[in-house]
């Protein structure tokens, strides 16, 4: 299992509507607005790294209001 934590910087005034959509797609565990320069974290689950990567750019990007996105896998050092 890969997890990994998506950053996400939206429109002005969007954080919330974006969280609550992504909180609904498979594979995603928690989806919140924050403060700060990104507006919305969220922490996802993949089988495999690939599989990951399709989350993100198949359904994750794909949300209205969201301009840019960065992924930070897990790691167990």
């Amino acid at each position: 299992m890969v997890q990994a934590y998506i950053l996400i910087q939206t429109e002005v005034g969007r954080a919330s509507a974006v969280a609550e959509v992504i909180a609904q797609i498979p594979g995603v565990l928690t989806a919140e607005d924050v403060t700060g320069p990104y507006d919305v974290v969220v922490r996802a689950e993949a089988d495999t790294v690939d599989e990951l990567g399709r989350l993100v750019v198949a359904n994750v990007q794909r949300v209205e209001g969201i301009t840019r996105t960065l992924t930070c896998p897990v790691v167990h050092i």
